[in-house]
């Protein structure tokens, strides 16, 4: 067997999230069933940098898998991005030592989320801006960012559901960027994120420059480790994971 790494893209819309579930139509699921086939029909399961939720999109989401063999990389990658849906794209693939792990290696990832921030929403962007069409302090979203710098516990920021018991994560980049007069993007880049935690943290940023909340509650949600405190969960489509960097 040999183990290959495999950098894709996704558009998020029409799947259920990265990982495989029942009855559901996910990323992992449409390439598996190709590796399947090009494996001669013996099963291949894929190992995944991390999961992404239904409608979050990926620019170079980080896979790896074991295939039968030795592959040409180039004619496999191309088997791939051919033979995997339109919403699925292969950027690269390498051969990996047998031992590596795409979720288990050190790595950190870099998270951007984009919002469009105008009284009329465009129909050409509804699937890859999140809208809100009130006012937002930029300044104070900006001050809430740098308080979810460095290394804290975010369980205040994680949806129910998550099966992590050490919560605890560090984050060595949270910015915000105007990209235009309607459009503005979260950047994070961090060792980790927790289910649902971007999202979390940037209805919060939200809440937060329309007024709805003092930048000072990002304090009370990281030291109360209480979700209640936090805002509504930010629209999927908004989200892209765009890279993933592995140390060593």
């Amino acid at each position: 067997m040999t183990r290959y790494k495999a950098i894709i893209s996704y558009d998020g819309t029409a799947f259920a999230g990265f990982q495989t579930q029942n009855n559901q139509r996910t990323v992992q699921e449409e390439i598996e069933k190709v590796l399947t086939r090009l494996n001669s029909h013996q099963s291949v399961i894929l190992q995944g940098a991390g999961r992404t939720d239904s409608g979050v999109h990926a620019l170079a989401q980080v896979i790896h898998f074991d295939l039968n063999g030795v592959r040409d990389v180039e004619r496999l990658r191309f088997a791939l991005d051919t033979q995997t849906p339109e919403d699925i794209a292969f950027r690269s693939v390498e051969v990996v030592a047998e031992d590596w792990h795409a979720r288990f290696e050190p790595h950190e990832k870099i998270y951007e989320y984009y919002l469009e921030h105008s009284p009329i929403r465009s129909p050409f962007k509804r699937h890859y801006r999140a809208h809100f069409r009130y006012s937002l302090d930029l300044d104070k979203m900006r001050s809430a960012l740098t308080l979810l710098m460095g290394e804290h516990d975010f369980t205040g920021f994680t949806a129910s559901g998550s099966s992590v018991e050490d919560k605890v994560r560090k984050i060595s980049q949270a910015e915000l960027i105007v990209l235009d007069d309607e459009n503005i993007k979260f950047v994070f880049r961090g060792n980790g994120f927790l289910y649902k935690q971007i999202r979390n943290m940037v209805g919060t940023l939200i809440k937060i420059g329309n007024d709805r909340m003092p930048v000072s509650q990002i304090t009370k949600i990281l030291e109360s480790k209480n979700r209640k405190f936090a805002g509504p969960t930010a629209a999927p489509e908004g989200l892209f994971l765009k890279e993933v960097i592995y140390h060593g």
